[in-house]
């Protein structure tokens, strides 16, 4: 099973917390060993996406207005 957490500071070192309800379901138990396979989660760069939408012809305030529409 995968899942996705947050790191959280505890004390010096650094905690995942398993969700109960993950936790249940895996019959995990406090004082048991498990494995954990770590791989830090990559960020989406401006710079990367930067362009990808340059056929995107439609000008931010149209966006806008049509997205106020309803709201007024």
């Amino acid at each position: 099973m995968e899942i996705e957490a947050i790191t959280r500071k505890w004390g010096n070192s650094i905690a995942v917390v398993i969700p109960s309800m993950i936790a249940e379901q895996q019959k995990i138990r406090e004082n048991e060993k498990v494995r954990v396979k770590i791989e830090k989660k990559k960020r989406v760069k401006v710079k990367d996406v930067f362009g990808m939408l340059k056929d995107w012809k439609r000008p931010t305030e149209e966006i806008i207005k049509e997205a106020r529409r309803g709201w007024d």
